[in-house]
């Protein structure tokens, strides 16, 4: 059969602030969509992937018409579910007999509701599909019930909705095929945020699933606390076949806890050594996880940047996040990456439940002294499937509208501040932390390349509209609804 995968068609308008978009924007390989197409395609079908980043809505569906799927796959987060319900009944008004189904941490949060918000569905996929999506496929193939697919629910023959089973977790991670790139099209098309790589073309990987914290407003798989693993062997065979098969000059790790055991970790980066694998890689990791001698051997090995999600200056305020660090702990994984030679990039996060103005300003202070190299300063967004969400009349108020689940929306209010104070500390954070002297010093001495002109020069324009206007961190579309969830 023809089976099509689709991440819906968005623009960068759709998330970042217009004035800043330029400097944010990130097109990253959809890893999860990817990951599915490559099992269907195993499964025997034909299939064509479409990311909806580099196409318009009638692009979209000017293919699904030339293509004439039998089945279209829609990824779905919450911030992209009104696309995909109005791809899906776009497509139905193409053809109503191809079977659209949704996919994606929206779905899987939502579950069988997905059917009570979207007509025009005929499935959703609920957990991880690499086994789910392929069986779907072969009973749309062979005109048989879906009945006892574990981890779909879908229409019935009266109308009504009928959830399968939960489909548990994949155990060997080894059995999931490696992603065949080749799916993506043009590599060169996806681009990284100025300053956020060393090389291109830049591939995606994760040698991991899974997290262990218990963060409050981290979504985890189906309530799932714990870390999966590929073997080292796996995860070098990919990496090889990035690297000498298709090119790629660098790898971004995208695992919640790179380093979550360090003895495998440890050994990945050997067998790279070993393998003499020539490319750049950048990692994400927790500050409680990692130490100078590891990092020393990541940087030997290529290794060129970690992400610590620092989060917050005010130790009350992780403790209420369930982060599970402290603030000497950030201290001193931000020290040790700095000796180790690593760039160090530190995201944090404002209007934390029971957060307060003041605390948040101690919270720009703390990014200031630790000083990496790069630092964000989000909005607190509550992900449909997590425990902020879930508990939202505890914490505060929030928007009704998933388009303003990003991390530039104020979706999230705490009780404790307004969302204009909200957007008045996110600017202030990125106003002091990049005006400082120290830093501009810095990243003009970095200034080694034509691209890395061009890097700080984007940036110095997006740091031109943070000065002259208040509101250049506010979207094009503020949330229309703020209100206590049902």
């Amino acid at each position: 059969m023809k089976a099509m995968v689709i991440l819906p068609s968005w623009k960068p308008d759709d998330i970042y602030p217009s004035k800043l978009a330029k400097s944010a924007i990130s097109y990253q390989h959809p890893l999860g969509l990817l990951y599915i197409a490559t099992c269907i395609q195993e499964a025997g079908h034909e299939v064509r992937m479409i990311d909806g980043a580099f196409w318009t809505q009638s692009e979209v569906l000017d293919q699904v018409q030339s293509f004439a799927p039998d089945f279209v796959g829609l990824s779905a987060n919450a911030s992209m579910w009104k696309k995909a319900c109005q791809t899906a009944a776009d497509i139905k008004a193409i053809d109503a007999s191809i079977h659209v189904s949704a996919a994606g941490p929206y779905p899987t949060a939502v579950e069988e509701k997905c059917l009570d918000q979207c007509e025009h569905l005929d499935s959703v996929v609920i957990g991880e599909g690499e086994e789910t999506v392929p069986e779907l496929c072969e009973r749309i193939e062979n005109n048989a019930g879906l009945d006892g697919i574990a981890g779909v629910a879908f229409r019935g023959g009266d109308g009504g909705i009928v959830a399968n089973e939960p489909r548990p977790l994949i155990e060997d991670l080894d059995s999931i095929p490696i992603p065949r790139r080749e799916l993506l099209g043009d590599f060169d098309k996806y681009e990284s945020p100025p300053g956020s790589y060393k090389q291109k073309p830049i591939a995606i990987c994760m040698t991991t699933r899974g997290c262990k914290a218990r963060c409050i407003y981290c979504f985890q798989m189906k309530g799932e606390r714990r870390v999966r693993y590929r073997s080292v062997n796996n995860v070098v065979k990919e990496v090889a076949e990035l690297v000498n098969r298709y090119g790629f000059r660098e790898i971004r790790f995208l695992d919640e806890t790179f380093t979550a055991d360090r003895e495998r970790a440890m050994e990945i980066v050997r067998r790279f050594q070993e393998e003499k694998l020539d490319f750049t890689w950048y990692i994400s990791s927790r500050v409680n996880t990692v130490d100078y001698e590891m990092l020393q051997e990541f940087k030997k090995a290529g290794c060129w940047a970690v992400l610590f999600g620092a989060e917050s200056g005010v130790q009350k305020n992780l403790n209420t996040m369930r982060k599970g660090i402290t603030l000497d702990q950030t201290r001193a994984a931000v020290k040790a990456a700095k000796k180790a030679g690593l760039k160090v990039y530190t995201p944090f996060i404002i209007g934390i439940p029971g957060e307060t103005y003041e605390e948040a300003l101690k919270t720009i202070d703390f990014a200031i002294e630790l000083g990496p190299h790069y630092a964000n300063f989000h909005s607190m967004t509550p992900f449909p499937g997590t425990e902020l969400y879930e508990r939202i009349d505890e914490y505060g108020t929030m928007s009704t509208d998933t388009d303003d689940y990003t991390f530039e929306s104020a979706a999230f209010v705490p009780y404790t501040m307004t969302r204009e104070q909200i957007e008045e500390l996110r600017t202030l954070g990125f106003r002091k932390f990049y005006s400082r002297p120290k830093f501009i010093v810095r990243r003009l001495l970095d200034v080694r390349s034509w691209y890395d002109f061009k890097t700080v020069m984007k940036g110095a324009t997006s740091f031109f509209w943070l000065w002259v206007k208040r509101d250049s961190l506010k979207v094009d579309h503020p949330p229309k609804t703020s209100t206590k969830a049902g």
